[in-house]
């Protein structure tokens, strides 16, 4: 247990909690332990185990696969199941993790376990996010995974860790669109980098990337040469982070682009008399 993170590990004794009756036999075991041989329950789920306890996570995976197949009515299939999902994700196989934990949802959707299943699938998600500079869609993936598991079971430890990775990984979809919304200023581009700050302003709020979009916005504003949107963008950028660097370079740019003064509406015309 000691290889696994906490949460990891504390799910991985509650699936191993029930003794077996039997142990598996000693020696040197071939290549022939994963591939179809008839063996009772006990043997190979304590197989797997031991190749679990080896580090051994994608043997392990295809013994608890060889548990379902042999004894698929046997109280350890079902046992079987999760501990492959979970073996799976060890071994950095994670789209077999996440294809054994939705199909250990699909029988089992009630099961006491069913909450760490969903947790093996936001991992599994999780572990796969790219850098800001590529492909989004699995870290989009991840952050929908995270909040299903938050919104079905939020009283579990895995909805309390889930909640930790989910402003992380909204940190990092932001740090994306901050990405893009450069390129497009680098290129002169600047309706479509005032859309991505935006972007980042109306929908990540609570990320660390906020500041530095209000300052690109006010950027943005002033090529685009409405002084009055970049005063305002500023404004809120000097309300909610004063003391930032991100505000003293919007203040300086205001301070040399002063907004237009607005002419007052005209009066409505009277209506002519009768």
């Amino acid at each position: 247990m000691r290889h696994f993170p906490r949460p990891i590990a504390a799910a991985l004794m509650l699936v191993m909690l029930m003794p077996l009756a039997a142990c598996a036999g000693r020696g040197k075991h071939t290549r022939a332990d994963t591939q179809y041989v008839a063996r009772d329950v006990n043997t190979l789920y304590n197989l797997a185990l031991r190749e679990l306890d080896r580090a051994n996570y994608a043997a392990a995976a295809i013994i608890f696969d060889e548990v379902e197949r042999q004894h698929p009515y046997s109280i350890w299939a079902r046992r079987a199941q999760l501990m492959s999902a979970f073996s799976y994700y060890a071994a950095k196989d994670y789209q077999k993790a996440i294809d054994s934990s939705r199909r250990f949802l699909s029988i089992h959707p009630g099961n006491k376990d069913a909450p760490y299943a969903y947790y093996l699938i936001a991992l599994s998600y999780y572990e796969q996010i790219n850098d800001v500079e590529r492909d989004q869609s699995t870290t989009r993936s991840a952050l929908d995974s995270l909040g299903e598991l938050v919104r079905r079971y939020p009283d579990t430890r895995y909805a309390a860790d889930a909640r930790l990775k989910i402003d992380l990984v909204r940190d990092h979809i932001a740090g994306h669109e901050m990405e893009i919304g450069r390129f497009y200023q680098s290129r002169g581009d600047w309706l479509a980098s005032v859309n991505r700050f935006k972007t980042v302003v109306d929908e990540y709020q609570s990320t660390s990337h906020v500041p530095e979009a209000l300052m690109r916005l006010t950027e943005s504003y002033l090529a685009l040469g409405i002084p009055e949107e970049a005063h305002k963008a500023a404004a809120v950028l000097g309300a909610n982070y004063p003391g930032t660097k991100w505000y003293k370079r919007a203040y300086a740019l205001v301070q040399k682009h002063p907004a237009r003064p607005v002419a007052p509406a005209p009066a409505p015309a009277e209506a002519p008399h009768a």
